[in-house]
């Protein structure tokens, strides 16, 4: 696997999440720093040394809006 593309968002207890798009891997920490090393070490445990990520990009998500099908937000 060459990259693995993971979703981040803050709790709404203020924690950092972190969840892999095409792998069941999810953690958080308390601050961004605290959560890179924690996807780093959830990759590590998740894949074994020939199927790991090179690359582990981060997309984060800030306070998504979504429309219902009558233009009205939910």
């Amino acid at each position: 696997m060459k990259e693995t593309i993971f979703i981040v968002e803050e709790s709404l207890d203020g924690l950092h999440e972190a969840r892999a798009l095409e792998t069941s891997i999810f953690t958080e920490a308390d601050t961004l720093q605290e959560l890179k090393k924690s996807i780093k070490d959830a990759a590590r445990y998740h894949f074994d040394e020939y199927n790991a990520p090179r690359i582990m990009r981060l997309h984060f998500i800030k306070d998504g809006v979504i429309l219902d099908w009558n233009s009205h937000v939910i």
